[in-house]
């Protein structure tokens, strides 16, 4: 006899809930004043209550525990509203949206994204995990380009080296390292400036 719909519908939920709860954890470590040297599957289990194989079963290793908190901030910090950007009918506006979404997404948690990031500097697959996302942004970036090329003259704004210059400025790194002196606004609004300054610019 198979499962009754409703047992497999409280499964469900538990199994939702848990992996909530492990990643409200990780991020309470990666996050704590003492620092990240705490961190590990172990410590999180501890911290979330469950036991080490149940981190393993939802998120398989230490990589997939971290690619998923990544994810998790990133729909926290409203990255989830991205494709809808891709829809509006002028480039422009979409390009500047995106801009802003980034800047809000960095700022959302900047201490356990740096933490993060600097985790992935000691293992090779959460570079590339990492990695794979920031080329989803790099992407997002080029088709918006390339959409407001046919209107801004041959090349302009829309060549690689603008496409390059907006996935710089729209990095963590940049973020952080502008938000060491300003508040999250002043950022957000100097990326914008900047990103403008790209798109208007005439072609060498």
């Amino acid at each position: 006899m198979s499962p009754r719909p409703y047992t497999l519908g409280r499964r469900e939920a538990a199994a939702v809930e848990t992996r909530a709860r492990i990643l409200d954890a990780a991020r309470r470590l990666l996050g704590a004043e003492s620092g990240p040297g705490g961190f590990s599957i172990d410590a999180v289990a501890r911290e979330a209550d469950v036991a080490r194989m149940t981190v393993y079963h939802q998120f398989g290793s230490r990589v997939g525990l971290l690619e998923a908190l990544f994810d998790d901030l990133a729909r926290r910090g409203g990255l989830d509203a991205l494709p809808a950007l891709f829809t509006q009918a002028d480039a422009g506006a979409a390009l500047e949206d995106l801009v802003a979404a980034f800047c809000r997404f960095w700022g959302s948690d900047p201490t356990v994204l740096r933490r993060l990031r600097a985790a992935a500097a000691l293992d090779p697959d959460l570079v590339e995990a990492l990695r794979a996302r920031d080329e989803r942004r790099r992407r997002g970036l080029q088709v918006l380009c390339e959409r407001l090329a046919p209107g801004r003259g041959a090349g302009a704004g829309a060549g690689r080296d603008a496409v390059d210059l907006l996935t710089a400025l729209t990095s963590f790194e940049t973020y952080d390292s502008l938000a060491q002196t300003r508040e999250p606004a002043a950022v957000c609004a100097l990326v914008l400036r900047a990103a403008r300054a790209i798109l208007v610019a005439e072609p060498a």
